[in-house]
């Protein structure tokens, strides 16, 4: 049907189909636009988690290297506790057989005799770099404050010279392997004497 033969009536028909098109073209960019800022969101927080996950990973990661770390270096120092505290036994041995031998005995000792005490000393003292060398130390306990961290207290000694509390007699000598003890010092603490006097804090004097 040519223009021509269109009846007034078409007219309004083909002018609405002509709107709807026209609109619908406006239309389709704006929701494509939609569509693309919701897929941008969602992938935006998409990366965000991601994120988060790796940045956790790595900070577990990271945790358990250090712990690993950390168990090598301490396996090192203290992997020999047992032997160590087994060893120091045979130190203890050693002293005793000396301090059973008055200096005085020593000294006119000769011959063979001699040669044994000198042998025991000799072993003695290679034992204890030995211990010195892998990080076993003596505790000095004798003149030091009592610590029950240090030290296991097997009585009072009654002494009015020395501070309340301050070993006197060691007894059995204690051991450390690195940081930690290995084994207590049993020892003598003194009481009677004057204690220490606590630290004044600011604005105590009147």
């Amino acid at each position: 049907m040519s223009d021509e033969n269109r009846t007034p009536a078409d007219q309004p028909e083909m002018a609405d189909q002509t709107v709807d098109a026209e609109h619908g073209a406006a239309a389709a960019p704006d929701d494509l636009a939609a569509q693309f800022a919701a897929e941008k969101e969602r992938l935006e927080a998409e990366i965000v988690a991601l994120k988060d996950k790796f940045l956790r990973a790595f900070a577990e990661a990271d945790n358990v290297r250090r712990r690993a770390e950390r168990e090598v270096a301490d396996a090192k120092v203290y992997g020999i506790t047992g032997f160590a505290r087994d060893i120091v036994t045979v130190a203890d041995d050693f002293e005793r057989a000396l301090g059973a031998i008055d200096a005085d005995a020593r000294e006119k000792a000769e011959g063979t005799l001699k040669t044994l005490l000198d042998g025991i000393d000799l072993t003695s003292r290679a034992l204890t770099h030995t211990l010195t060398k892998h990080g076993v130390a003596r505790i000095e306990a004798e003149g030091a404050k009592f610590d029950p961290n240090m030290h296991q207290a097997m009585f009072e000694v009654p002494n009015a010279e020395v501070p309340t509390g301050t070993v006197v007699q060691v007894i059995q000598p204690g051991y450390k392997l690195g940081d930690r003890v290995l084994r207590p010092a049993l020892v003598g603490v003194s009481k009677g004497g004057p204690k220490v006097a606590p630290a004044e804090t600011p604005g105590s004097e009147a």
